[in-house]
């Protein structure tokens, strides 16, 4: 890498952080990221692909071809952008025109005026993969084309990515435990009105519920709020709960 290139590579990063700082969503970075790469690559459009659960979506976009072209990709489950997306490798279409690959896709691309793309590939190998799409109008609009500080830009959107996931997952479980508080909670005070009437031990009650779960045939949880819902009036995880005089 010469030092121009890596002048341009850390002037990117610099970049790519003020981003990260005054941006309010993981959508309004990845905007940032698209206009970037536009500007960049002198594209006529650019695009960013995100797949989840095999549901691709283009979730920023830069000049006016981008929408369209993606569109039409994941309208035929296949093309430049998802193979980038899927196999996690960069793909290059140097002129639509003699391209052989991705059934349709290039003859309509030719006709949209885009003879040419790259598509680096985002989040390869994980659940959430992507794909920062270029599309330029002639043929071979990026043989002579320095990537290295594309793949900078693709580099951070990854990095956003998984970081936005791990944030959603970590939120996603919190929400579980809370949940599961509340069942247990739910639970242990079925245990309480049982071992009240039963005069059993906390083990036994909790024989006792379970089993008379999977006799009916419902969740244990659902059964202990029944129970103490038929009891006070109330359901367990109303605030104003309060046993019948």
């Amino acid at each position: 890498m010469t030092s121009d290139n890596a002048h341009d590579n850390a002037s990117v990063s610099a970049s790519v952080m003020e981003w990260l700082l005054e941006t309010e969503s993981l959508e309004d970075f990845l905007q940032s990221l698209a206009e970037a790469a536009l500007t960049l690559s002198h594209a006529e459009g650019t695009g960013v692909t995100i797949e989840r659960e095999h549901r691709p979506l283009t979730v920023a976009s830069a000049g006016p071809p981008a929408p369209k072209l993606d569109e039409r990709q994941y309208g035929q489950d296949d093309g430049p952008c998802l193979q980038a997306a899927r196999t996690g490798e960069e793909v290059i279409v140097r002129d639509m025109l003699s391209e052989t690959r991705w059934g349709d896709y290039p003859a309509y691309a030719a006709a949209c005026g885009i003879r040419s793309s790259v598509s680096l590939p985002i989040a390869a190998r994980t659940h959430t993969v992507g794909a920062l799409n270029l599309y330029g109008g002639p043929a071979h609009a990026f043989d002579d084309a320095d990537l290295s500080a594309l793949r900078s830009l693709a580099a951070q959107a990854t990095g956003a990515i998984a970081l936005a996931q791990r944030i959603a997952d970590a939120e996603a479980f919190a929400d579980q435990m809370q949940t599961a508080m509340r069942s247990r909670g739910v639970i242990d005070q079925a245990m309480g009105v049982v071992m009240g009437q039963r005069g059993c031990t906390a083990d036994e009650a909790f024989a006792i519920l379970r089993s008379a779960s999977q006799h009916r045939n419902i969740k244990l949880r659902d059964l202990c709020t029944e129970l103490i819902t038929n009891l006070t009036g109330r359901r367990p995880d109303d605030p104003g709960l309060r046993p019948r005089p």
